[in-house]
Parts: structure tokens; sequence; C-alpha cells
């Protein structure tokens, strides 16, 4: 949205601001100023100067030598202009000043072209008379200048007077940011109610005075309306005795200085009534109405109709149409047709401001392929109550520019009329949602600065219809805010009981990942939660697997980020093969982020979302480095029993001979391995490379951060080294289970120090060594309490198929 400052001004008259001030106050006061153009920037000395003489130049065929008043003094200038005469009014600039130094329409040189004295094949020449290009501008906004040279001022400008705001440029225009719930500033005379308000000076709307004559419109038109949820409010009236013309200066001057070309009065009155009001308005030729009748109706299915721009388009049943009782004459909110257009032979004329359903408009435009600048207004839904105070102004505006004969009445189809909201008002709950102390007179003081009215019986704030956005107290208290100043508002701390302010323990536990891994020496990485289905080709998974029941999305950025991750090793993998590509030794990289269970597919609920705390490495470290860090970070979690691995974890991603589940209390936890080497060739990893994957929800619930003291062993332990040999199928951990159930009260720990297999042990048997501690707490252990829990360790371990080596 676009106005003039000359323009805002009409409404407020006492505004005196720079064009700086303006954009800051509106800004803070909640009309957002994108930016501003003073139009006369690069302009300066230039004045209205009439010629008093044109003579040859004796040198030159195609110059003419002008000595031309300029209210102080008479100057000569030499230019080539070949439409000037004498006794013509035209803009002059003087020595020393700028012009904008366009020649082509829309040209300019930043900062301006300055013009000094000089000769001109041998003759002085102290100036220079401006073509319309030169000032900035071009013969689309000023249709009375010539298509090649100086610029013709009308006889009613005074000589020596400055030329710029003879002609309208020493002005500002601003842009605006206006959401789209603030339609009523989508029009010059909602920004110039916010204007006064924020400035504090009086708002003075137009005043629309009753027209037409004493013939009743209703004998020149018949609407009907078929679908009033489509459009709820149509207004018509009827303009005879058409002439058409040029607009008014002034009229010209305005819709030029927000972009709109002026063409003619009938035109330039629908742009200004837009422009002022909002509200967008449509003319058509009454006699090219059939049965003198407007329907508004749905389009026929592809249904075909031309529009103004000689464009056939085809319709669908969801596109409102405006008919005559044979044929549709436009496409409602968006653009007329050619077959009802305003043309130079006019005699009668139907104007139209309507309401149409803001949400169909919008679909509309985009199945016929165009948008307009009406089409644009409409789809943010318009007030219907503007629609008939738009098209009174406009048959004033006829009238007062004599245009035609307004015809009286009009023909109104209003269905549910729309009526202001009430919001009940309460200037304490204000104060405490806003941290303020502003009185209740002050609040009402800023609503009355917008037309919001107040019924004191009810104690309720009135809003009225072109407010779309107030329907509750939270909205008045932006009111208030905004008018009071965001800046003058004081700063609080936030009210509430005191607590403590801590981690969750899911945080913690977290926190406790991180810890771990990072003492370990893994760092931290992050990788993306959408992925491709061809993860799941590249990780060997079966086609039954479930982890391929992925959630879709609806709307990706790519197929490579088509689904929801339900499995983490792919970021892990990817990250730990562009590290091996940069030729990085020694990677170790960890991650804790999501993966994304649905429940069921298609989706009925929201996926599980699950916490994995994945790590990757490759270089330095085997198996067993990773399994020293998943026992580390379990022992920093508090799951004191022994963790216990299982080998048959049947992952296709891992090596088949070195994987496993990590079983803590009967539950899986997570499984760590070497990748597979055929995966860790898919990813282009060149080596061995690790991972482990812990499920976190599992962790936590089994978590705990309390720690009981225990004190210094008082009496002494009593170690015993036992030495194996049993066949290769018998896992470590089975061996640890017997120690521990058989260990009796009096067993304190036990370590694995030594595993063999070679030429001294017979083939398919290797050999473990373990060193077990006993103590009491209460006493010295004799031999033979020692003796009988170690031969109960060794009956059990004999019982496995264990030979005891001596």
């Amino acid at each position: 949205m676009n106005t003039s400052l000359s323009w805002i001004k009409a409404y407020v008259p006492d505004l005196n601001v720079t064009a700086q001030e303006y954009a800051d106050a509106m800004t803070l006061s909640g009309t957002k100023v994108e930016g501003y153009e003073k139009l006369d920037a690069d302009l300066d000395k230039i004045v209205v100067g009439q010629i008093d003489k044109i003579e040859k130049h004796p040198d030159a065929d195609k110059l003419i030598i002008c000595q031309v008043n300029v209210g102080t003094e008479t100057v000569q200038i030499v230019t080539g202009a070949p439409n000037v005469k004498e006794g013509d009014k035209v803009p002059v600039v003087l020595d020393g000043g700028r012009v904008a130094g366009g020649h082509e329409p829309g040209s300019r040189v930043e900062g301006g072209v300055k013009i000094k004295k000089g000769k001109l094949r041998g003759v002085e020449s102290f100036g220079m008379m401006c073509s319309i290009e030169e000032l900035g501008s071009n013969k689309d906004m000023y249709p009375e200048s010539p298509e090649y040279g100086i610029y013709i001022f009308e006889d009613d400008v005074k000589v020596g007077e400055s030329a710029i705001e003879a002609l309208g440029l020493n002005d500002v225009v601003f842009e605006y940011e206006v959401t789209s719930n603030r339609v009523d500033c989508f029009s010059v005379v909602g920004i110039a109610r916010e204007a006064a308000a924020t400035f504090r000076k009086e708002f003075h709307p137009p005043v629309v005075t009753e027209t037409g004559n004493n013939e009743d419109v209703n004998d020149y038109i018949k609407v009907t309306v078929k679908d009033t949820e489509l459009c709820p409010r149509y207004c018509a009236r009827v303009v005879k005795n058409i002439k058409i013309g040029p607009s008014p200066k002034w009229m010209q001057r305005r819709l030029a200085s927000v972009g709109i070309r002026p063409i003619n009065n009938l035109v330039d009155i629908t742009n200004y009534v837009m422009e002022e009001y909002g509200q967008p308005m449509h003319a058509y030729d009454l006699d090219t109405i059939a049965g003198k009748e407007i329907i508004v109706r749905r389009a026929d299915k592809d249904e075909k109709f031309v529009t103004l721009d000689g464009q056939e388009r085809r319709m669908d049943d969801s596109v409102l149409m405006i008919c005559d009782g044979e044929k549709s004459v436009g496409i409602a909110g968006i653009m007329g047709g050619e077959n009802s257009m305003i043309t130079d032979d006019v005699h009668t004329m139907l104007f139209e401001a309507a309401c149409f359903d803001g949400t169909n408009i919008r679909k509309s435009s985009k199945k016929v392929g165009l948008r307009t600048d009406a089409s644009g207004k409409f789809e943010k839904g318009l007030d219907p109550n503007n629609a008939k105070a738009a098209i009174d102004r406009a048959c004033q505006l006829v009238e007062e520019m004599g245009a035609g004969e307004v015809v009286g009445g009009i023909a109104d189809v209003y269905g549910k009329k729309k009526e202001p909201v009430r919001v009940p008002f309460d200037a304490d709950q204000i104060n405490a949602l806003l941290g303020t102390d502003i009185s209740k007179e002050d609040m009402l003081s800023y609503f009355k600065m917008i037309d919001l009215e107040y019924d004191e019986a009810s104690d309720e704030v009135i809003a009225p219809t072109f407010r779309h956005d107030l329907f509750r107290l939270a909205d008045l208290a932006e009111e208030v805010a905004r008018f009071y100043g965001y800046d003058n508002i004081p700063t609080t701390l936030p009210k509430g009981e005191a607590t403590t302010g801590k981690l969750s323990f899911k945080l913690r536990i977290e926190e406790a990942a991180r810890d771990i891994a990072e003492f370990c020496g893994f760092s931290q990485g992050m990788t993306y939660s959408f992925e491709s289905p061809k993860v799941f080709e590249k990780l060997l998974l079966p086609a039954d697997s479930p982890l391929r029941r992925a959630v879709e999305i609806m709307n990706p950025l790519g197929e490579d980020y088509s689904i929801m991750r339900t499995i983490s090793l792919n970021g892990m993998l990817t990250s730990l093969a562009t590290n091996y590509n940069r030729r990085n030794k020694n990677v170790r990289l960890y991650e804790l982020g999501n993966i994304y269970l649905p429940k069921s597919l298609p989706l009925t609920g929201l996926p599980e979302e699950r916490m994995q705390f994945t790590l990757g490495m490759y270089g330095e470290g085997d198996f067993f480095s990773m399994k020293g860090v998943i026992e580390e970070f379990f022992e920093k979690v508090g799951l004191c029993k022994k963790e216990t691995y299982d080998p048959k974890a049947n992952k296709p991603f891992l090596h088949p001979g070195r994987q496993a589940n990590i079983i803590y209390d009967g539950k899986v936890m997570g499984y760590l391995g070497e990748v597979h080497p055929d995966v860790a060739d898919i990813y282009g990893i060149g080596g061995k490379a690790y991972v482990a994957v812990i499920d976190m929800p599992e962790i936590v619930e089994r978590a705990t951060f309390d720690r009981k003291f225990v004190g210094l062993a008082k009496f002494p332990a009593v170690n015993r080294d036992i030495s194996m040999v049993m066949p290769k199928e018998i896992l470590a951990g089975q061996i640890e289970a017997v120690i521990e159930k058989k260990g009796g009260a009096y067993l304190e720990s036990y370590s694995l120090f030594d595993i063999y297999e070679g030429s001294q042990i017979k083939e398919g048997y290797k050999s473990i060594a373990y060193s077990i501690v006993f103590r009491a707490k209460d006493k010295t252990l004799s031999d033979a309490e020692v003796s009988e829990a170690m031969e109960r360790i060794l009956k059990a371990l004999e019982a496995m198929g264990i030979e005891l080596r001596k």
C-alpha cells in the first residue's frame, strides 16, 4: 500500500512533520512504513518561467534563443525543443540548480544533474527549460505533457513560483507493510485515520453529500444476487448524460503520486475511490446490459469469457460472475468483460460497488490466471458497510466534476447485515497484561481517536465493522499499547512463585550422555530427520523390516528428504564417510536425535518420537573401545546391575560376527558392533567403522542419580586367579554370570585379564583367565571360606564343559 503525504494531509490538515518523523512515528504506532521516496529529492532551483521572446540561433538551425522571465529577472536560455512558442509558461532550472537527469521515461540519475551556465554553439545560456522526464516523471503520469519537448504549464500558474510545487512534485510517497487483518489500512482514509491518531491531530474524512436527481435507479436496473455467501452485498447506481474528459489536475496528481496513470474522468474516479476508500469499483455501459438486469451467480462449468484485456478465459462453477439478462459481463471482484466496457461513446453508465468473499476471489484469481488491484483488495475480505459509502462518494465526484447526471436512489442487495463487534472492556486487566498503569480515561481517549465507541452502560467497546481484528480484550490491549507507545511501556520481571531452576531429569540424562561421549573423545554432530527411502537399501534392511514403515512427508524438499527417519545410522555413517573422504584420521562422532516410528500407516495420529544416543567411529579403537564407552555411560546414569551382550543381534548392517544387543535387566537397551563391510563400502568408508545406538527412553526409565556412600574396607581382600580352557562358542559373559551367581556373599569383584588362542591350545578352544576378589565387611576371611566359594564356581564351570588349566 502506497500513499502520498499530500493526500494524507487532505484529511489531516494540521499534520506538520518531516518524512522521517512520519515514518518513525507511524511504524511505532503499528502502521509499518517500509520506506519512502521524496519526489523532489533530485530537483532544485526550478521555477515557472514565461518565454517573452524567441530568436533563431545564428550558427545552428535546430537551436533557438529564448528570453525567459523567471519572476525576478529575464534570463537567456538556448534550447532545441521544437514545441515552445512565445508566451508559453515552462519549468526552468536556474544556474546551479538540479534536475533528475532522465530523458527516457523512468530514467533518473542518482543525486540529480547539476545545471550550470554555459555556451551552446557560441551563445550563452543561463539555465535550462525542462521536459517532464527531466523532472523525474513521465507522460503516463502527466498525460498533458508532450511526447517530446518541454512541459508547457496552463495559464493559471504564476511566473516565478516553484515549478516543483506547481507540478505536485513537492511530495513524499510512503510504502507501507499492511497486515491482512487490517483491511481498513488498504485505503488512504484508513492510513489517514491512523496518522491522525498517531500524531494526536483532528481527522477530517471526506464529507459525502447526497446526490441524484428525482428519478429512481430501480427504473433503470434490477439486481439479483443468487449466491449471497459469495456476494454478501451488491450496490449499483446509474449515471446518465455522460461527458468523458480529463479529470481535474488535483485528482491526476494524487493518482500519479501512488503510481496510477490518469486516463479520463470516469476511470480516474473509480481508481480514486478504490485508493481513497479501499473499495474497488467497476463501471459498465448500461446500454450493453441486456434486459437492464444484473445477476450475480456462479459460472457455468467450462464457461468461456473474454475480459477487458482481450484474453479469453475458462471458468468453472466455483468462479463468481456478474451477468446481465443474457450473458456474463464480468468476473466478480477481478475484471470486467470486453462486451460491457466503457467507451468514448457511452451515454449511460452503471456504477458497481460490491463485497465478495475474499477466499473465493483469491482462488478464482488463481484459477483464471488473472490478478488485479481490485482482486488484491477483495482477497483481504472487505467491509460490506463500506460499499455504499464508496459508491456515494464516486457519484458525488461525478457531479462535482460535471461528468454526468446521477440518477436518484441506489439498488442495494444486502443479505445478512454485518454488525459492529462489542468487546468487554476492563482497564485493570489491560494494565495487568501490558505491565502499565494507564488510566481508564486515557485508554478511552485512544479508542475515540480510531473511531471505537464506548458503551458505558455495558462497559463494552464497540468496534466498527471496518476493523476486522478486534474481537477480545487482548486486541484492545494492543490498541492501547501502540498509541501509549511501546517505548513507554516499562520493563517488568515475570511474576510467579520462586522455583529452583534446573534441568529436567530427561535432559540431565542427555547431558550425562554428552559428557561421557566428549570425555571419550567424541565430537557432537547433528543430522537431518528427513531421509530418502534409499537409506533402507544402503543399510541392507530386508523387505519385511519394520524399520521400512516410515512416515512420508506431504511436501518434501525432494526425494532425498521425503520420509522421517526410523533409524539413526544413516546420518552417522554419512558423516563418517564425509570425514573419511576428506582424509581425517581417527574420527569419533556422537548424536542425540529422534527417530519417528508410526503407530499405524496410513497415519491416524502422531508418530512415536524416540531419542537415540548414536556413536560412530573409525581409526583408533575397536569393538571393545565402543563397549567401554557404553559401560562408562551406564555407570554414569546409575545403571548398577551388570549389562550383558547378546551376539545374536541380527542387524544386517553390522558385521555378523562382531555385533551384539546390549541387555540390561532383561531388556534390550540398544546395540553396537562393527559396520558390515558391504555397508561401509556403500557409504564410502574405506576401513573398519564401529557404531553403537542406545534407546534413551529405556535409559531414562531405569536411570538414577541417587548414590550411596560406601566406606573404605576395614578388612583385607583375598585374591584368586583362575585360568580356563573352553570352546570358543562360550562367551565371557556366560563365565561372568556363573562367577556372580556362585561367588556368594563375599564376592567383591572380578576382572578378565587374559584371553589366549594359539598353538598351545587345541583347535576350536580358547584360554581365558580371571582375577576374583573376595572380602567380608565384618571380618577377615579364612582360607576355607574362600575355597568353598571357589569350589562352587569351578563345579559350575566344569558343568559347562570348561577345563581348569593347571
